[in-house]
């Protein structure tokens, strides 16, 4: 009954619990007059997420914000509400329930869909809560860990590929003052850029194009959840190309989960399973299964870094 906790997790991003208690504990009454909700049934809500340290039941009655329900605040800092409202909106929520049609070899999403997941969010009617302002919700915080832990070259270029709103390179650009970046994407994608707040618009540019066609010239390539979105043969167009448009020396990383050997928990395992439902032959990889792909690309495996969190840079060069 896992699933349970999910739903009730997208209740309080929906309502916007956490954001009406910011200024303190409020009873269940206080809070569904708020949320123009049911009192009894809202408190149901709670008092499930409240055992998993999201929100709590204090000794006099009131709800209150634990460190968990700060994060689904709109003002935090590292804000995920819209990350939990992208994971449990129905195009991952209901291919997870028919996953077994992947395993038949019936694409999930496109069985229930019609479509491709990256068609369905290109349309123009797309829902409210959009795909990549929730991928750049759940990547804020990653994205600290990510590149805190690689040490770019002075003066290098470094593309971000299909990098989304940019949130990643602008995290690398405020860390490394000499890099210039450039945000590859598609056009409609790019409009919504953030790198206006670095405040230097001339270390950044934006290039929108297709990765199976062609990637820009750089010095270093950051691809992050983007071959776990797709099968190896698409995985490989995309990593060749990389390879072909670097410049003499040039790095790619690759910045998704390596799934460990054995039994023990591991946050890849959860995202394999999203992957798996969501796309067309979308998985994580090992590290065996990195190299032979990266091989193919005209790559090689140079060292995984372990970044503290589930998502780790598998830095590839040149092969020879």
């Amino acid at each position: 009954m896992g699933y349970t906790y999910s739903a009730a997790l997208r209740v309080a991003a929906l309502l916007g619990v956490a954001d009406h208690l910011a200024d303190g504990p409020k009873t269940v009454e206080e809070l569904a007059r708020a949320t123009d909700t049911n009192a009894l049934k809202l408190y149901r809500v709670l008092r499930l997420l409240a055992t998993r340290g999201v929100f709590q039941e204090n000794e006099d009655g009131r709800i209150a914000l634990t460190t968990a329900a700060e994060h689904l605040r709109s003002d935090a800092p590292l804000s995920l509400r819209r990350a939990v409202m992208m994971l449990t909106h129905e195009t991952l929520w209901r291919p997870a329930g028919s996953i077994v049609e992947s395993l038949r070899g019936n694409p999930p999403f496109k069985h229930i869909f019609g479509m491709p997941f990256f068609d369905y969010w290109a349309q123009d009617d797309a829902p409210a809560e959009d795909f990549h302002v929730g991928m750049s919700s759940m990547s804020e915080a990653e994205n600290l860990f990510l590149a805190r832990s690689y040490d770019f070259p002075d003066g290098a270029t470094v593309v971000d590929i299909a990098g989304g709103f940019g949130g990643l390179l602008l995290r690398v650009l405020r860390q490394n003052p000499t890099l210039h970046g450039i945000l590859f994407d598609q056009e409609h994608v790019l409009a919504a850029n953030r790198l206006g707040e670095l405040g230097a618009d001339d270390r950044w540019e934006l290039a929108s194009g297709d990765f199976f066609s062609a990637c820009p010239t750089a010095d270093i390539y950051m691809l992050k959840y983007i071959v776990h979105d797709w099968p190896d043969e698409k995985a490989v167009q995309i990593l060749r190309n990389c390879r072909n448009a670097m410049a003499p020396g040039g790095r790619v990383l690759v910045m998704d989960a390596v799934m460990p050997t054995g039994n023990e928990p591991h946050g890849g395992k959860l995202m394999d399973i999203v992957v798996m439902s969501a796309y067309e032959g979308g998985r994580e990889r090992t590290e065996k299964e990195f190299r032979q792909l990266l091989n193919e690309a005209g790559l090689k495996l140079n060292r995984i870094i372990d970044t503290g969190c589930y998502v780790s840079i598998v830095e590839a060069v040149a092969a020879d």
